[in-house]
């Protein structure tokens, strides 16, 4: 009976402590449910009071979007102002050009021609002339120029039916005499005529038609003469009208001469 005793007091201990355990242990984990859903219950409070980020419109956007607006427009009115100026530029440079190419080329002039008489500018009123600058000594581009220059003289006729005078004007006076001249005009065209003079007429016509021209050695050779390389169309009151480079070729020429002929009857 004793030892029934014993074992039955024992195991009631031994429950009683397991019970006691699990009660603590519920306790322990209720609590920790009670605390963690308190904590989410803040956090959510917290969330509450803060900011939505990422909404349609912030400031910064805002301002972004006012500043492209106002580049936009200073960007536009610009543009309109240039383009105004730009236009007006033009309009007034058309109004100057005729007036100002009449005063910056051409003017009178005293020189010799192939057959030894003086002339000036007033032997050719009347009629339409074209002028060309070079030296009878020139190795390559004279002969082409003064090539192109009776070709175009005789195509200009034949399509426009219009006569033109073709004139030769040396920049090499020490060389190129009468005689020179004479003979080296001969080899172009019948209607060439080729003027000379002494080295101040030459400088003093260069002038008027504003033409580049000076000496240049090469060894073992007789001196160049560097020149501008112009075709100078001049009116029948020996008015500049245009000038032609050597980028023209005959019928560009031709084309050219014939056109401004045509514009300035009207």
């Amino acid at each position: 009976l004793c030892q029934r005793f014993l074992s039955s007091s024992a195991v009631n201990v031994s429950g009683e402590k397991s019970a006691t355990d699990s009660d603590h242990s519920a306790k322990d984990g209720s609590g920790q449910g009670k605390e963690s859903g308190g904590g989410e219950k803040q956090d959510q409070k917290n969330d509450a009071g803060k900011p939505v980020r990422g909404g349609p419109v912030s400031w910064l956007s805002f301002l972004l979007l006012v500043l492209t607006g106002a580049g936009l427009v200073f960007y536009y009115d610009r543009e309109k102002k240039r383009h105004i100026e730009e236009i007006r530029s033009n309009t007034e440079a058309v109004k100057q050009g005729p007036s100002v190419g009449k005063a910056a080329i051409g003017g009178p002039f005293r020189l010799i021609n192939h057959q030894g008489k003086h002339v000036t500018e007033k032997d050719f009123l009347g009629k339409w002339t074209l002028l060309y600058f070079g030296f009878t000594h020139c190795p390559d581009i004279c002969p082409d120029e003064l090539q192109k220059l009776a070709a175009a003289v005789d195509k200009i006729k034949e399509k426009g039916g219009i006569e033109t005078v073709p004139v030769f004007i040396s920049v090499d006076p020490e060389r190129d005499t009468v005689e020179q001249v004479g003979e080296y005009v001969k080899e172009f065209h019948p209607k060439l005529i080729g003027l000379t003079g002494s080295p101040d007429e030459i400088k003093n016509v260069a002038r008027a038609y504003r033409v580049y021209y000076m000496k240049t050695v090469e060894e073992d050779s007789d001196y160049l003469v560097d020149h501008s390389i112009v075709i100078y169309l001049m009116s029948p009151d020996m008015e500049f009208v245009k000038f032609f480079g050597k980028n023209n070729d005959v019928d560009s020429l031709a084309d050219g001469v014939i056109k401004e002929i045509k514009q300035y009857k009207k």
